[in-house]
């Protein structure tokens, strides 16, 4: 006891001194120990502390208080410290690739003067020379097109190393110099948070892509995944390996049969029969170079292969360069020649297209080392927006299935089915015991869908002044204006029970859907998700089907901000119990913009013969596409919505300001059946998917505003004057109940009070007084926190986005609402439509009356709201 008393006066003693204890090295590794396993105890798991731990009995809890705070105030400067060196790293490695990206577009400028003073000082001369190739550029010595056929090449080892590095050589002066005359790609903007810096050809035969970026990821690494081209490039088939020789330097040669998927059913794939050389530089770099095999003798080749057309790869491949402080700098040059000549003339663009090219591989191999790069980054964090291998490789198989069904090979076991007389629809069958494996469905009910063969219908069809994202975004969140339910869940029961059982094209009879978000990408460019279709087979007919089907869903292209992207909804049904390895029958839609769009959408409008909710749908996207359309100018949501003789412009006015932007829309559903009711499905499918194709020609028609000219004088303008009054009525009602203004605009027309609704940074949205109050109309700031759009808004109820204090909140509130007119509400979460938490410092609710005084709606207000 006298031991115990004297430790404690001379703690005390410590603490009146310098209010500092020293600890002893024990001391610190057990609070270090007790830190590992509860870095902030409460005060009853500090006195737990002192008395378990026998060393620390002399230290007061108040003290080990402090030390744990000091102890969590380090952790976190450490933490910061890392990351802003880890900040730091990428800046400096940045910089220099932009310093060596500004040398090398300082020299392409000299080379391009030289060519401007040589071809200036030869077109003064009034006779020109046949041929004079005395003065050939380096800006195009690395197309080796240009000069006359090469003698066929000696494949002997020696031979092939005398073409690799050759081919070395040729890649290097794309990847580095002025080989090629390159363009930054319009819409790419590089930076420290850009994918990188991405450029594309300009006056060479073929097309050609460049780009640079920086990952976090070895060199050795990053090599591993490039060469692995169908792990992330999605169009390709398959890679062999025929032959690999060693070389002196360390270096490997390979011989490669290389095949890619056609993207549409209007053109035939594509393969290439290609030489791979990796080796390393003097610098620590690594190179993997590849180009065509032509004209080689004394060695192996590859003779043309059915169904496909041979394409030529001209030098190109990757430059891994070692960053400082770990990671890597990517070089990537990409330049084919896709033989044109063998697709229809309307898609000789897609052929003849860099961007397009950029945007499917180039691009696409930045994308697929930035994901693997953030999933071993953040390894132990769980956040539902990563994308771990095992959901990539979901996707990867989705896209994959979807494009075997589109090509059809007959390696595969697809064979062609007669029409019936028209050409639009092509029906393939597969039996093949390799596509049926592990196809034998079993719904949640129990009840199997036995199949013992695959049918596909296919059709493509060419949209005319439909951007790609609008229609994939109007096709994703409205499925029932296209879809039937009973077909869409394969009908694998109903088929199975006979003809008489085969559905009709009953559009819209689900009750509806509800999109479950698994993962996107880091640029949010693709998402996977799971579809619930509620209600389905709820009606006496259907007894035997299940109530709710599931869809595993991919997403991509719905940025209309991206220049040449492809448009892709790919689904394919599933258990409730869906396994990893569970079979997918993929089906769905790819939108192939042909050019790019080259105007605005100022002025759209709709005919009154289409249903209400397309006005709603286009109001939502023509106010998403003024900024990305004309960024350099203010939305003018009054021009767009304003009404009257003076105000209406006609599509005419439209029609001269605007370029024709096309696209090819492919539709390809797969359909698991047993083979003796063969023609009844054939049937079935054709009839459904010229069902959709009447339900997409229909919406592009809506979405389309060049195509509405022929119904001149039953066009009303999109956008009644319903939004300026309901943004009127908010306002004024506001200022009614709590005295103050809701806007600070100087104007009190409709125009303006709209437009700066609209733009106002906190969350602005309206709810019905029904019975379950669901949303009418929310600010851009309203539909970014909810993560929909005005069409979709329509859906969510207002009690599905508070949590359980929130509606408590809310019921305790709402007939204060109803009698004094207003209500504020604490600070709290809420949720988004994906489900993520928003959190809002405060909130305010108030009726909303109308022109007679009676209430209209209720309006909530969500202050300095963000995601959690």
């Amino acid at each position: 006891m006298a031991m115990s008393c004297k430790d404690g006066k001379q703690a005390a003693a410590n603490l009146d001194n310098g209010k500092y204890v020293r600890y002893t090295p024990e001391q610190v590794e057990a609070l270090e120990r007790l830190y590992h396993d509860c870095p902030k105890p409460s005060s009853i798991r500090r006195q737990q502390f002192i008395r378990e731990c026998s060393i620390l009995s002399n230290i007061e809890p108040k003290q080990i208080k402090v030390w744990f705070q000091n102890r969590r105030c380090r952790e976190k400067q450490r933490k910061e410290a890392s990351r802003l060196q880890a900040v730091n790293r990428k800046l400096t490695a940045m910089n220099k690739l932009l310093m060596e990206e500004n040398d090398r577009l300082q020299k392409q400028v000299s080379h391009l003067v030289y060519e401007n003073g040589y071809f200036r000082q030869h077109t003064q001369n009034t006779t020109l020379p046949t041929k004079d190739t005395s003065c050939e550029s380096v800006v195009t010595s690395g197309q080796h097109h240009l000069t006359p056929q090469h003698p066929p090449r000696d494949a002997s080892p020696a031979g092939l190393l005398s073409i690799a590095e050759e081919t070395l050589t040729e890649f290097l002066s794309k990847a580095t110099g002025t080989a090629i005359e390159w363009v930054q790609m319009p819409g790419m903007k590089p930076g420290p948070d850009s994918i990188g810096i991405i450029a594309i050809s300009h006056g060479c035969t073929g097309v050609a892509a460049r780009a640079c970026g920086l990952v976090g990821l070895e060199p050795t690494r990053v090599a591993e995944i490039l060469k692995d081209r169908p792990s992330w490039f999605r169009d390709c088939r398959a890679v062999d390996v025929l032959n690999v020789l060693p070389t002196a330097n360390g270096g490997t040669i390979e011989l490669l049969y290389m095949q890619l998927y056609a993207p549409t059913t209007l053109a035939p794939a594509r393969d290439f029969w290609l030489l791979r050389y990796t080796s390393g530089l003097e610098d620590g770099s690594l190179v993997i170079c590849e180009r065509s095999l032509k004209n080689t003798q004394n060695g192996p080749s590859m003779p043309p292969v059915q169904h496909f057309v041979r394409a030529e790869m001209l030098p190109s491949g990757y430059l891994i360069r070692p960053c400082e402080g770990g990671g890597s700098i990517i070089h990537i040059v990409d330049h084919l020649d896709l033989e044109p000549w063998s697709v229809p003339e309307v898609l000789r663009p897609l052929y003849e297209s860099s961007t397009a090219l950029a945007q499917k591989t180039t691009m696409a191999a930045l994308r697929q080392l930035r994901q693997i790069a953030q999933e071993v980054s953040q390894s132990n964090v769980a956040n539902w927006g990563r994308r771990p291998a095992a959901l990539r490789a979901l996707s990867q198989r989705l896209s994959r299935g979807f494009n075997e069904a589109l090509n059809g090979f007959t390696d595969e076991g697809w064979s062609m089915m007669g029409n019936d007389g028209m050409d639009d629809v092509t029906i393939l069958v597969n039996t093949s015991p390799e596509k049926l494996m592990g196809l034998n469905l079993s719904f949640n009910n129990g009840f199997p869908a036995v199949s013992n063969a695959v049918l596909c219908a296919k059709a493509s069809m060419l949209l005319q002044n439909v951007p790609p994202a609008i229609l994939l975004r109007f096709l994703r969140e409205h499925r029932s204006e296209w879809a039937d339910n009973s077909i869409d869940a394969y009908s694998a029961a109903a088929i199975k029970v006979g003809p008489c059982s085969l559905p009709g094209t009953r559009v819209g009879s689900f009750g509806g859907q509800v999109i479950l978000p698994l993962a996107h990408t880091v640029e949010h460019e693709e998402f996977l998700e799971v579809i619930k279709l509620e209600g389905v087979g709820s009606s006496p007919e259907d007894p035997i089907m299940p109530r709710d089907m599931f869809l595993l869903q991919l997403c991509s292209g719905m940025d209309e901000n991206a220049v040449g992207t492809c448009a892709e909804l790919i689904f394919a049904p599933i258990d409730a119990s869906f396994a990893d390895d569970a079979p997918l029958l993929p089906s769905g839609f790819r939108i192939i913009p042909l050019d790019s769009p080259k105007v605005s959408y100022e002025f759209i409008y709709i005919d009154i013969l289409f249903p209400t909710f397309f006005r709603a749908f286009l109001l939502t996207q023509f106010l998403m596409m003024q900024e990305a359309s004309s960024p350099n100018r203010t939305l003018d949501l009054a021009s767009a919505l304003e009404i009257g003789p003076a105000g209406n412009k006609s599509s005419t006015d439209y029609s001269s300001n605007s370029g024709s932007t096309r696209s090819v829309m492919t539709i390809a559903f797969e359909f698991a059946f047993e083979s003796h009711m063969q023609e009844h499905v054939a049937s079935m499918a054709r009839q459904y998917v010229r069902s959709i194709i009447s339900s997409v020609q229909r919406v592009a028609l809506a979405l389309s505003p060049s195509n509405l000219g022929s119904h001149a004088g039953l066009r009303t303008p999109l956008g009644t004057p319903e939004a300026q009054t309901l943004a009127r009525w908010i306002c004024q009602s506001y200022r009614c109940y709590l005295g103050v203004d809701l806007l600070k605009t100087g104007s009190e027309g409709g125009e303006s009070v709209l437009k700066t609704l609209w733009h106002n940074s906190d969350a602005i949205m309206c709810c019905s007084l029904k019975a379950l109050p669901v949303f009418t109309f929310a600010n851009q700031a309203g539909l970014d926190m909810l993560e929909t759009t005005l069409v979709a808004l329509q859906d969510i109820t207002l009690e599905k986005i508070f949590d359980d204090h929130g509606r408590k909140t809310l019921c305790s509130e709402f007939p204060q609402i109803m009698q004094q007119g207003f209500a504020c509400l604490q600070g709290g979460i809420c949720l988004s439509s994906m489900g993520r938490p928003v959190s809002y410092e405060r909130a305010v609710a108030w009726k909303v009356l109308n022109e007679e005084e009676n209430a209209h709606c209720i309006c909530f207000m969500f202050v300095n709201w963000s995601f959690v």
